[in-house]
Order: structure tokens, then C-alpha cells, then sequence
């Protein structure tokens, strides 16, 4: 019987067209492919944790594979190693864990973290993983914005138009804005995200902050159920998948 393992890794989005394989873009399952199948001498295509958008980064990105025969549990640490080797510089593995054989790295997950930075300073050492917006933002504001987030589930306002996505139900367990330093920092977690949520998320939240969307109108976008409704889209840049959980029974070592 095959042995199936989850691959943790984290991985740098500049350069790349988002997470799943396209035509004539490279992507980071491509690049992940090509080195797996390298290493353990077949073809093997690793299925992710979830897509990202092209630019977005993860810090904490999950992909599943199968193997023939079950690995000699002394030898993970070499293979993780001779994965990193293989790699660019911009996708890292962090562990090779042995999971049941019906595990799943997309649909097994529970919550998905994402973490969205803002600059409100010029830095050109933050400029690749924030997006520098110079004006002042109401964060508290802001954050009475995040807690209305809890009390929806459709977020079709703040979904890419004409996915193949069957519903647009999402279960937000936290949402919330905080300063750190010269950032300001969104954190969102859900059961699951639909293709450009959280962007558009930000755009419009940054409405709020400027003063230029009210409580009432935000609730209007949410009920709307109309993109169109709602803020622009901030850049890729600044959005990193941060945490994935899973239950517990679905790894073989814990």
C-alpha cells in the first residue's frame, strides 16, 4: 500500500504565479514537483494546502504526496535536506511528516490563517512584503469593521468574479487589527478563504479607516453580495498564509 506524507514548507511568492500549475506561468507546485520527483526518483505531483493568488507569500503552506514504500523514519531529516538543496532559494521545506493514507492536504484542513501588512512609513527594506500606504488609518474603527466580519457568512463581495467555487460560505473564528512598530497588521482565520477575499477585504477596511466608508455602508456591501460593491483589491505583496490546522489523528507521529 502507498504511504502518503505532508510536506511543510514556506515559501517567498514574488516570483511566482501563485501556488497551483498554469500554462506558460511558473508556479510554486511546479517548481515543488520537479524537486520531489527529483529526490525520490518518479514522478510525483504534490497537492496543496490551498491556492494563493500570484505574489502571495506563505509562511506555513502544507502539500501532500505518495510514495511506494513507507520511509525509513532516520532518513526524514536527509530527505528534507536534499529537497532544500534542491530548491530555489525561495521555497523552504520544514518537515516531511507521515500522514494516514486518506489524509488530505486541502480538504483535511480546519482553519487557515492569513496576516496582511501594511506600511505607513517608507521603507525599502519592507517594500517586497508590505504595502505602504502613507495615509493615517482609524484602526479602531477598523477593528469594529473586523467584528461585523464575524456576524456574515456569504462573503460574495469580496470574491474574485466567475471562480469555479461551489459556495461562498465562510465560517471568520477571528478577525482583527493590531500595530506593530511602523505596521499595521490585519489577521484573519476561517474554515476557508474564496480567491481574493482577504484583499478585498483590506481595500475596503482601508475605506473605513480613511473615513470614507461608514458602519452602515459596510454592512450594505456584505448584504449586497456584489464585488462591485465593495473596496479595490491591496497588492499580493502583503498577504502571507500564515497557519494551517488539522486534526490531530491524521498524523502518525503525534
Amino acid at each position: 500500500m502507498k504511504s502518503r506524507y505532508f510536506l511543510s514548507i514556506s515559501f517567498n511568492g514574488h516570483n511566482y504565479n501563485g501556488w497551483q500549475i498554469q500554462k506558460n506561468a511558473l508556479t510554486v507546485q511546479e517548481i515543488l514537483n520537479a524537486s520531489v520527483s527529483r529526490i525520490f526518483k518518479h514522478e510525483i505531483n504534490v497537492v496543496g494546502c490551498g491556492r494563493t493568488d500570484a505574489g502571495v507569500h506563505a509562511k506555513n503552506f502544507y502539500a501532500h504526496f505518495n510514495l511506494e514504500n513507507e520511509l525509513n523514519p532516520e532518513k526524514i531529516l536527509n530527505y528534507i535536506k536534499k529537497l532544500n538543496g534542491s530548491l530555489p532559494w525561495d521555497i523552504k521545506v520544514h518537515d516531511l511528516i507521515p500522514v494516514k493514507p486518506d489524509a488530505h492536504a486541502r480538504f483535511d484542513a480546519i482553519e487557515r490563517t492569513y496576516r496582511y501588512f501594511i506600511s505607513y512609513e517608507k521603507d525599502p527594506f519592507f517594500n517586497d512584503f508590505a504595502y505602504f500606504h502613507y495615509q493615517n488609518l482609524d484602526i479602531e474603527t477598523m477593528n469594529q469593521a473586523a467584528k461585523i466580519l464575524k456576524e456574515y457568512s456569504d462573503f460574495t463581495s469580496f470574491s474574485k468574479l466567475h471562480t469555479q467555487t461551489k459556495t461562498n460560505i465562510c465560517d471568520i473564528k477571528e478577525a482583527k487589527w493590531e500595530i506593530e512598530g511602523q505596521l499595521f497588521i490585519f489577521t484573519i482565520t476561517a474554515d476557508r478563504f474564496l480567491r481574493n477575499m482577504v484583499r478585498a477585504i483590506v481595500g475596503t477596511m482601508i475605506n473605513i479607516g480613511k473615513g470614507k466608508t461608514t458602519m452602515e455602508e459596510f454592512r450594505k456591501i456584505m448584504e449586497a453580495k456584489n464585488r462591485s460593491k465593495a473596496g479595490y483589491s491591496v497588492p499580493a505583496k502583503g498577504l502571507f498564509l500564515t497557519e494551517i490546522k488539522y486534526p490531530a489523528g491524521i498524523f502518525l507521529n503525534k
